[in-house]
């Protein structure tokens, strides 16, 4: 059934887009993340999307799904609900008939081009007729990361203008661009990034697609290095281990002291904190407002 009314995610991304801002999209494992996320978007006045694997839909059956849609709903400032790397067909049609998700990436980079874009299409007509918007990857952005399966062995790919047009065809509504960015960890230099080849696509793309950004690893990406994206257009930037780092080494410091219900609610707020520091660092915060929602 067809969601009515305007697709949250899609009015956060384009509030963004319009504002030279970015939204955080959490990369969130269990629901401790997704309080966190809500309670720091609420402190910072800032939209947030909470994003889920097809892992969360596989381990509990949707319920952390559900979780984050009524979080969501019931937050006090824009919030939305993304599936990330969404890698097969089955999986993106059991994701848009579950119901909760505002937006699905289908990823698709690891079949041949042509067989990508025809599944893109195909996927993105689905989830349009429930009102979930979609997102995809030109070319393919190198590497994995936890929660996806493991496509580090493919070779990666930069975008090009041309192959964002490719995939703009394929009616999607956000473009994941590959220009030296990675999934998981960078080598001892750090990211290369091709910022001429990122503002290329962002001229031949903007008014049709908003950009997203894969791969801001801890190690590297800090508030210089987002707002550059963000200036070259990315309006949407993933974040996962810049929190979730964090969170696993409390839990491995903390663990064997005191009371669980303590340790959760200690954990909890550290990914918090670090939430609200990557809404300071993209320009989110106090922005809640600019979300047209109505």
């Amino acid at each position: 059934m067809a969601k009515t009314g305007i697709n949250k995610a899609k009015a956060i991304v384009d509030a963004a887009a319009a504002g030279g801002w970015a939204v955080p999209a959490m990369c969130l494992y269990n629901l401790e993340g997704i309080i966190a996320s809500v309670k720091a978007a609420e402190a910072k006045s800032s939209p947030v999307i909470l994003q889920l694997f097809p892992w969360a839909v596989e381990y509990a059956d949707g319920l952390l799904v559900h979780a984050a849609a009524e979080a969501a709903s019931k937050a006090k400032v824009p919030v939305a609900v993304h599936m990330d790397h969404c890698q097969s067909p089955e999986m993106v049609k059991r994701a848009a008939d579950l119901g909760g998700f505002d937006g699905i990436m289908v990823d698709m980079s690891h079949y041949e081009k042509e067989e990508n874009l025809a599944k893109t299409k195909e996927l993105t007509e689905y989830c349009h007729a429930r009102g979930i918007i979609t997102e995809a990857e030109p070319g393919r952005i190198n590497g994995g990361e936890d929660g996806i399966s493991d496509t580090a062995d493919l070779e990666g790919i930069l975008t090009t203008p041309e192959q964002a047009d490719d995939f703009i065809a394929t009616g999607i509504d956000w473009l994941a661009p590959a220009f030296g960015n990675v999934h998981g960890k960078y080598g001892p230099k750090g990211p290369q990034l091709e910022y001429d080849r990122l503002q290329k696509i962002r001229s031949s793309t903007k008014g049709r697609v908003e950009l997203v950004l894969h791969g801001a690893g801890a190690e590297f990406f800090n508030e210089k290095l987002l707002q550059e994206c963000i200036g070259h257009g990315i309006a949407k930037c993933n974040i996962n281990d810049i929190v979730n780092t964090p969170f696993l080494e409390h839990l491995a410091e903390k663990a064997k002291e005191g009371r669980l219900t303590a340790l959760i609610e200690e954990s909890t707020a550290v990914i918090q904190r670090h939430t609200e520091k990557c809404m300071d660092w993209m320009g989110s915060t106090g922005k809640a407002g600019s979300v047209r929602l109505e």
